[in-house]
């Protein structure tokens, strides 16, 4: 089959043919159909914690057919059955597994990161972690269901509820889906700060009840005056969906008395931050990261309903050839926000 293969830092991936996936005993194959390229993708492919083996077929949000099921797959799976699936392949018999947690089993392994991931046009998946898709769902649409699931588990962390004020820093598509969703479950003020002008037209189709731009040389004290300007009042929670040093202290210094700060970007570097600051005001901070089978659920049943848009998120559908350019156009992005790889 034909992959696109990463070699090495610094080095565009490459399309190669390498050789088709069996599955195990208890696993699936997949044909891929569309797999979305993801920021920690880009992150596996420069110097740091998570770089990937050099060999490693990336991708982890895929959606396709199944095209072989194992002999000791746990479900009734059958050929032509069309398929989502959480990238975790976990043990099936830890208490995480038992809780659909397989993010947290310890002996898991994960498509695009330890495991042959979704750049391909087949892939191996797990059969507890695979998810059948509704009759009405478009794969197109049913593609971003991953990062529709880490929008909704932070929004969950966060027990955003009716009424909430919300600030979302970062219209990435991590920060695209947590707006969606804090909107969803009925937050009152959904503000979204962003710098590209882009990107912050697509907050507001994705959520947003209104968008600012953010002044980096102004800091903090300047964010929350916008942000007040167009509420009327603080945020109770703030999302921090970029990464970047710097910005869980902004939110630190932004966030109200008992505030709510939920970090979900990946940030690699070290940090500083003045916990004075954080206990003065008895902050909550609660990391959000992946999410559990019951996300990937929900999302797709209301996507399956109709109760939630995100077709603006996509702004680009490459062939796997050309893939590799859309890839390194990502570093530095433009228009861009989710790009998908076709195959079929």
């Amino acid at each position: 089959m034909k992959a696109a293969v990463f070699k090495e830092v610094g080095k565009p991936l490459a399309v190669e043919s390498i050789a088709d996936p069996a599955p195990a005993a208890d696993n699936l194959v997949v044909k891929v159909a569309y797999c979305g390229v993801c920021g920690t993708d880009l992150h596996a492919t420069r110097e740091g914690l998570t770089t990937a083996c050099c060999g490693q077929v990336l991708g982890h949000e895929y959606v396709g057919e199944i095209v072989e099921v194992g002999k000791e797959a746990e479900g009734d799976w059958a050929v032509g059955d069309r398929v989502c699936a959480l990238p975790f392949i976990a043990c099936g018999k830890c208490l995480p597994c038992a809780q659909g947690h397989f993010f947290e089993c310890q002996n898991k392994k994960t498509s695009g990161v330890d495991a042959p991931g979704g750049f391909a046009e087949y892939v191996a998946t797990g059969a507890r972690e695979t998810l059948r898709l509704p009759d009405n769902l478009e794969l197109q649409t049913a593609s971003l269901v991953e990062p529709l699931a880490v929008g909704i588990h932070a929004v969950r962390i966060a027990e955003v509820k009716a009424g909430s004020r919300v600030l979302v820093i970062g219209a990435g598509p991590i920060g695209l889906t947590v707006a969606l969703w804090a909107r969803f479950f009925g937050a009152r003020d959904v503000v979204v700060s962003e710098l590209a002008s882009s990107r912050s037209a697509l907050a507001k189709k994705m959520g947003a009840t209104s968008v600012i731009q953010p002044d980096p040389a102004a800091g903090a004290e300047q964010l929350l005056e916008q942000y007040i300007a167009e509420t009327g009042g603080p945020p109770d929670v703030i999302f921090e969906c970029v990464g970047a040093p710097g910005l869980l202290q902004q939110c630190i210094e932004v966030a109200p008395q008992r505030g709510k700060i939920i970090p979900v970007g990946v940030c690699e570097k070290p940090d500083a931050i003045m916990p004075f600051f954080g206990l003065v005001k008895e902050l909550q901070i609660q990391f959000a990261i992946a999410y559990t089978k019951d996300d990937f659920e929900t999302c797709l049943a209301m996507l399956a309903e109709g109760r939630i848009e995100v077709s603006p998120m996509i702004t680009d559908i490459v062939s796997l050839d050309d893939l590799p350019d859309a890839f390194e156009a990502l570093r530095t992005p433009s228009h861009q926000c989710k790009v998908l790889t076709r195959f079929c």
